[in-house]
Order: C-alpha cells, then structure tokens, then sequence
C-alpha cells in the first residue's frame, strides 16, 4: 500500500513536469440490474503513461492488470489511449463510485455511480402451498420477499382481484444495501372458502413484473349432514329409506345408525331401508357421520299413520258410593286422534278428553266403562274400565218362585255387594239360618261375578210351605237390604202343554221334510221308468218297519178269508184282482226307495195302469185307541202303480160333484199306498149297516174303472148317512172309526 502511495507520489511529480493530458471519454453515473454486464469509458488520447481504475478511492490495478478481480477487465485501443473497465457480472458490491486517473499527466476522471439494483428473492407464503384451518377460523396470511434492492411492494391477488388489508414490513440487510419484505393479510371465516388459491405478488424495479407466489387454502370442517327420509306420511307397514347426505373436509370415516338411541347393527352405509311402525313415530332415526376432526349426528322422526295405542293403562277404580271417580285414559295415533268416553251399554258420551270425572257416584253409577279413541281412516282402539261403588248390598230376586209339591224345592236370593257380604241369613217364621241344615232346610251360599247366590233349600215341600213368608237379608260395612220372598205350587199342567207343543211340531216338522223328500224320490223314479204322464200326483205313506213278506202274505190271506166269509167279496173277479194286486207290487219292488226304506214314495199316471188294493192288520201305538184284535181292518204298506191318482181314486167311489172329501174319521190315507184305503173302511162299516151290495159296487167299480167321478159323492153320503152304521158303531168292534190319519214310525 505504501508503495502504491509512492508511486502514485511519483507520477504526480513527474506529471506536473510532462506534458499535459485530457480526457476525451470519462466514466458516467450508470443503474444495472445485478447479473448484467457494464462498461464505464475512459479514453486520453496520447496518453502512454498509468492509468489507475478506483472503486470508492480504492485502487483496482495499473494499466490493463486487474488481476485481482476476475469479473472486471480494461477494455478499448491502447494506442488509442482507451481504458475502458468492464465489468462482466454486475453483483451488489459493484454498487459503488467508480474513478479513471491518468497518473503522468496528473489527471483524473470525475466519480461516476454505478447503481445496481438487485430483483427479490422468490416470495414465500408461510403454510404454503396449502394452508389448512378448521371451519370458523380467522385466516392470517403471511408473504415475505428477501435481498432485493431496492425493496419490494407486495399485494396479494385473489380471482384477479387485489386484496386489501394487507400489513407490510421492511427490515434493512447487513450489506446496507438490500431489504427483506414482510406482508401479512387478514381473512374472515365469511370472506373464505375452501379451495381458494390466494398469491402474493413481490415487485421493484429489479423485477418490475414481480415474482409470485400461490397459496391453496383448504377449510376443515365435521360433516355437514343431511338426512332424508321417503316417502313421507307412511302407514305402518311401508318400506321407507332413510338417506344421510354428508360432505366432510377430511372425508368420511363411517357411518352409525341409530334409533331411539339404539345402534342399529349391520347398517354400514349413507342409507338404511326399513318396514316402519308405530315407535318410528315417537323414535327418532339418527345417522352419525365420523371424520377425522370429528362426528356430526343428526336425526329425524316418521311421519307414520297409526291406529290408537295406549300410552298409559288406565285402572279400574273403586270408590266409596257419594264420592267421585276419576279415570285416566291415554292414547297416542297419527293423525291426531279422538277419545269418546262411555258406559258400557249405553249410547251418552260422557267425555272427549283423556280424563272421565264421576261426580258423587251413586250405586247406578257402578259398572264398565269404554275409552276408545278413532284415528280417522286409520282405526280404532278401546279400554274398558271397571267401576265399583262400594255401598249397602243390593238383592235381585223373583219375589215370587214356583216349586212342585212334595219335591225338593229352591229359593234364590241373588245379592250384589260391594265390598262382599259380612252376613247372609235366611229368616222365615221362628227360625233364622245362616248356613248349614236345619231340619227339611238347608242355606248354600255362591260366589260368582256378578254377586252371591244364596239357595234356601226345602227337602219336601209341604202346603205350609206355601202360606210362609221367607225373607233373605244381607249385610256389609255400609248397610243391608232385604228381600221377602213367597213359594207358588208350580203348574204341572202347564209343562205337560209345553212339551206336547214341542213333540207335536217334532212331529210336524218330519211330516213335511219326509213329504219334501217324497217328492224328489218321485220325480226321481219317474225318470228312472222314462214315464211320460200328462199329470203327475204324489203320496207318500209312512209306516212300520217291521212288517215283512211273511207277514204281509198272512195278512193278505186273513183279510181275504174274512171278507168271504161274510159273503162280502165272493165274486171270483175280485179275488183274482186282489192275487192281481201281489204281482204288481212285485213288479215295483226292484224300484230303488231313495229314502232307504224309511219312506216309501211313488208317482204314477192317471192314464196307464190298474188300481189295486190291499188290506191288512195294522198295529197300533199307545197312544191311539187300539183295534180288536181280531177281524179289524187297516191301511198296509203298498205301492201305488203308476197311472193311479188320488183324483181316480176319489172318482171311483160315486158320482157327484167335485168337492175336498172328509175322510178324517173315516179314511186311513197310507201315504205312498196302492190300496183303496176307502173301500176297506166302507167294508168295516158295511158289515153292520147291510150296504154291502152299495159297497160291492162301488169297490168293483174302483177297481175296474176310475173314470167315474160321481161315485165320489155317493160314497160320501152313505158313509155319512148309513143309520145302522153309526147306530151300531158302539156294539162292534169292526166298526170302531180309525183315528189314525197316518201311520208314523220314525
């Protein structure tokens, strides 16, 4: 340094002795931007001495040797006198003031600035490239841009617009030459968004576009939920799916359901499907959404359409008989619901709220009563509550009661009591029974639900028994009440009626479903014989059972026998029409009886077939006046052929005009009977009035021909008006009427 100092000393000397020199070019102020090359001139023209490049009064080097600093280099003619410095790569320590000396000729070049501006670094974003915050957050945004010269401007850039608000800080470096930035930019939560990209933009004049840098911001929230359900209303029974729509930043982890607080199992999913009932109504569905911040649980009712249901069970109620009675009656139903209160019995709504208040209940008062409720178009429900008025007993009896003499008899007080009975006794002249036997009586005492039975028991009723007054009293803790009683002889003959009633129509009732079911068999074998028949009659005949071939051949024979013998029937026609009349019911016995026997039915024709007849013994029940047993005549079983009707028969018998005959006590109509029930009565009756040859001809002639309709009426008359007939009726046997109409044994 002392020798730089020494020669600079000397060349001024020797400058101040040579010949003067002058610069033609000389270094100026200049701005570079630090990277870039520059060139500061100095030109002396004649000049062959020293020149001595100075940076702040610092000397470079002599001449053209800068070998000290690699970047700067003399440049320019040497002849010429030019020593230009250049500088290649301008850096911050070239900011500074830079001088050219001729040294000989003693003269140097005025300072020249050399400013160079230096570009930021790259911004930064603190949290960059994303920054992150939970929902509700304030966002704070801080942007810093280091060693630039001069300082930069910062803005920060959203959507293309400018942010404002923004905080800004500088802070010199050690170089004194370079600055630091800092800009920090304050966000609502209202003014943010999640994935919003936010730059900050860093400037000089270095960098007169700027550098940028972009931050992602990124909103953390729990799930946002959203639970559907479809469809709504429903009725009990419908399929409705719940749907949980959740958006969540972090994503979502799981799902849990839960009803009325209950995890539902084995539902993993947004959505859960369910056959919903009544508890959907009141029982909430929830659906819990879990990311990693946390859950969010959100929950939704039913609207479901249900029937009545008891919320609360009402009680039966017991109350002292003056005081009141409150019952209690809760339903739940969607829609909403209609309570009717009312007795049990009786049509008066007495309440529509959920409580039925009985003011100063009086024994009539006791009883069931009804809580129902109506869902319109939906359904219905009901209660019944029991009512029981605590109060003196209360006794239902016939005052009057019937018993048969000389049998056991009852008495029955029957006692309605709340609380029970302390005491029953049964009090009749002298004598006071509680329970037990005493003499012909005895006390027995029921409990039932309605009450107590109390029984008085006579073993032998006696006729004193029926002048006694009996009185039945009962006790309890509120009172008593009492109830006289009287016995009345029951009339015997007044049951006998009743169930001679009932057996008649038994009886009836047979009578016309076995004239009913003659009536199908008929049509049935008319089919069967493929009879064409311009008018068809029916009979059916009910009789025995137990007559058989044999008997029948027997009685056959008798009859015949008889009515020779008394010279009645001796002509040989009649005899061989009877012998005629046995193998025509044997032609008809193959026809199949639909009633199996019980019945036997026929039809025929008016128009094909003989009349027969056939005359037999009967048998008579007990409760009809008996035959002789010997010589008497009845109707027997016989079929009817076909072609025979109950019109011929009437015609055969006499002419005269068409009229209902009665033949009550006269005719035994064998219903179903071939024979000619008519002509063996009018033999009966013949035999003491000596009208046999009248008989004679009107019997050939029903059998021979029965297309003459006024013997009908002549027949009528003279049974009618026969003197010796009704005269004799008393002396004979064989005229004893029958009384019989039909023959039933079932």
């Amino acid at each position: 340094m002392i020798f730089w100092l020494l020669l600079l000393l000397l060349l001024y000397c020797f400058a101040s002795t040579g010949s003067s020199a002058v610069f033609t070019q000389q270094p100026t102020d200049l701005v570079v931007v630090a990277g870039q090359p520059v060139t500061l001139p100095c030109s002396i023209p004649g000049y062959h001495g020293m020149v001595l490049w100075l940076r702040d009064g610092m000397a470079l080097g002599v001449n053209r040797d800068l070998s000290g600093y690699p970047r700067y280099d003399i440049v320019g003619d040497h002849s010429k006198g030019e020593y230009h410095l250049l500088i290649q790569r301008t850096e911050i320590q070239d900011d500074a003031f830079f001088e050219c000396q001729a040294i000989q000729a003693a003269i140097r070049s005025r300072p020249a600035r050399l400013t160079v501006l230096v570009p930021p670094d790259d911004p930064v974003i603190v949290g960059a490239p994303v920054v992150t915050l939970r929902a509700g957050d304030h966002l704070n945004l801080t942007c810093h841009a280091d060693n630039a010269k001069p300082a930069v401007s910062i803005i920060w850039i959203r959507n293309g617009l400018v942010l404002s608000g923004a905080m800004y800080s500088k802070s010199l470096l050690r170089d004194g030459k370079r600055e630091s930035t800092v800009s920090t930019l304050y966000l609502s939560p209202s003014n943010i968004e999640s994935g919003q990209q936010i730059t900050c933009r860093a400037s000089n004049k270095a960098a007169p576009n700027g550098k940028d840098a972009t931050v992602t911001i990124n909103i953390q929230h729990l799930p946002i939920v959203n639970l559907s359900v479809e469809p709504q209303p429903v009725l009990e029974g419908t399929l409705v799916r719940f749907h949980c729509a959740a958006k969540a930043n972090p994503p979502v982890i799981y799902y849990r359901w839960a009803k009325g607080g209950t995890v539902i199992p084995d539902v993993p999913g947004d959505t859960y499907e369910v056959l919903v009932d009544h508890s959907f109504f009141t029982e909430q569905v929830s659906c819990e959404v879990t990311n990693a911040l946390g859950n969010t649980n959100i929950s939704r009712n039913v609207d479901v359409y249900f029937g009545p249901r008891m919320a609360a069970e009402p009680q039966s109620l017991q109350v002292d008989l003056g005081s009141d009675a409150v019952f209690n009656c809760a339903w739940t139903g969607n829609p909403s619901l209609t309570i009717v209160w009312m007795k049990r019995g009786s049509g008066v709504v007495l309440s529509n709220k959920n409580t039925l208040t009985l003011k100063a209940v009086k024994p009539e008062d006791a009883g069931k009563y009804v809580c129902r409720a109506v869902v319109p178009r939906v359904g219905a429900g009901e209660k019944e509550m029991s009512l029981t008025v605590n109060g003196p007993p209360t006794i239902s009896s016939t005052q009057t009661q019937q018993v048969l003499y000389g049998e056991k008899g009852e008495i029955k007080c029957f006692i309605r009591s709340t609380p029970p009975p302390d005491r029953i006794a049964w009090s009749w002249k002298e004598t006071v029974l509680e329970s037990g036997t005493s003499g012909r009586y005895t006390v027995e005492t029921v409990s039932t639900e309605e009450g107590v039975i109390s029984t008085l028991t006579i073993s032998n009723v006696v006729p004193a028994d029926f002048q006694t007054i009996y009185n039945c009293t009962a006790w309890n803790s509120f009172g008593s009440d009492t109830e006289i009683i009287r016995l009345k002889e029951q009339d015997t003959l007044r049951l006998a009626v009743i169930i001679g009633v009932a057996v008649g129509a038994f009886l009836a009732l047979s009578i016309l479903l076995g004239t009913l079911g003659a009536f199908c068999c008929t049509r049935f074998q008319r089919n069967l014989k493929g009879v064409v028949s311009a008018k068809n009659d029916i009979r059916v005949e009910i009789v025995h059972k137990d007559h058989n071939a044999a008997q029948d051949s027997e009685e056959h024979a008798s009859i015949k026998q008889m009515m020779i013998g008394r010279g009645e029937f001796q002509q040989e026609p009649v005899l061989k029409q009877l012998e005629v009349l046995q193998e025509k019911e044997k032609e008809f016995q193959h026809i199949k009886d639909p009633t199996n026997g019980y019945y036997s039915v026929n039809t025929f024709n008016e128009h094909h077939a003989t009349p027969t007849m056939s005359l037999a013994p009967s048998q008579t029940p007990d409760h009809v006046v008996p035959s002789p047993p010997t010589g008497s005549l009845t109707m027997r079983k016989q079929r009817v052929p076909t072609g025979m009707s109950f019109t011929t028969i009437y015609s055969t018998l006499g002419a005269g005009p068409h009229r209902l005959y009665d033949y009550s006590q006269r005719l035994v109509l064998a219903m179903g009977s071939s024979s000619m029930e008519l002509c063996e009565q009018e033999f009966q009756r013949s035999s003491l009035s000596d009208s046999s040859s009248v008989l004679d001809t009107q019997c050939d002639s029903s059998v021979s021909s029965y297309s003459k309709h006024d013997a009908y009426a002549q027949f009528d008359k003279d049974s009618k008006t026969s003197p010796s007939s009704q005269s004799s009726s008393h002396n004979s046997e064989l005229s004893r009427p029958l009384h019989k109409r039909m023959q039933t044994h079932v």
